[in-house]
């Protein structure tokens, strides 16, 4: 399982440690979703697979059991381990998502992406003005000034943002709508790298503003202005990322 926050870290080429299992997993689904292994391919032998990885065959095998749980690859007798349709992938897997972040620009997956957000994450703010606690908005109100305080560091103000979209998920007390997480980091990540339409230090200071104003809107329990805002934040990750 990915870690929440491992994309946004990777920004800054500061990668986890990983062992050896992580480590081809990783090789293995990122060379799928970026089509370095192309859907319908038959993978290499074991033989070849850990000569490549330079792991023992156990780890090997566990890390593939991985990929065919998450949806990537499928096992067949005499036919070896077939790279699986896209319509097989689990999108919703935080490991999936991230591996999209290094594949080619796709205009129809982020649109899918930012119709996913919408419909789940509207909900989740709007139940976090009815539920918020007063730790909850204080925490809040720490991650928009760790925003505010972020400078250049990319990496410091993603985290902060990322940490603010996990407690609006927890003052909505729906851990159902929490999974779109793996969703809000992948478009955070690609808003962040990209410079479309507007400059990168432009962006993360409406974002802040907006995210000010949203905070305000769920202390005060505003349920239509904390959807108003909601949509203008995500108005403004879709213009920046394409």
């Amino acid at each position: 399982m990915i870690e929440t926050g491992s994309l946004i870290r990777s920004l800054s080429g500061r990668r986890a440690a990983r062992n050896f299992h992580t480590f081809v997993i990783n090789e293995i689904g990122q060379a799928i979703v970026t089509g370095r292994f192309p859907i319908g391919s038959v993978l290499a032998s074991d033989a070849v697979m850990m000569e490549t990885y330079g792991v023992s065959r156990t780890v090997l095998r566990e890390a593939l059991k991985t990929l065919e749980a998450k949806g990537l690859v499928e096992a067949r007798p005499k036919v070896g381990t077939r790279v699986s349709p896209r319509v097989r992938w689990n999108f919703f897997d935080p490991q999936v998502l991230a591996w999209h972040f290094e594949a080619p620009p796709d205009p129809g997956f982020y649109e899918s992406l930012f119709r996913a957000r919408e419909r789940l994450e509207m909900p989740m703010v709007e139940l976090a003005a009815r539920y918020r606690n007063a730790e909850q908005v204080r925490l809040l109100k720490y991650w928009c000034h760790q925003m505010e305080t972020a400078g250049d560091s990319v990496e410091q103000f993603g985290l902060a943002c990322l940490e603010a979209h996990g407690v609006i998920a927890d003052s909505a007390q729906d851990m159902l709508l929490r999974s779109v997480l793996g969703v809000v980091e992948l478009t955070l990540a690609l808003a962040l790298t990209r410079d479309v339409a507007m400059s990168g230090p432009d962006y993360r200071a409406r974002s802040v503003d907006l995210f000010v104003r949203l905070t305000a809107a769920i202390e005060a329990s505003d349920v239509e202005a904390t959807a108003a805002l909601f949509a203008q934040c995500r108005l403004l990750d879709r213009g920046q990322v394409y």
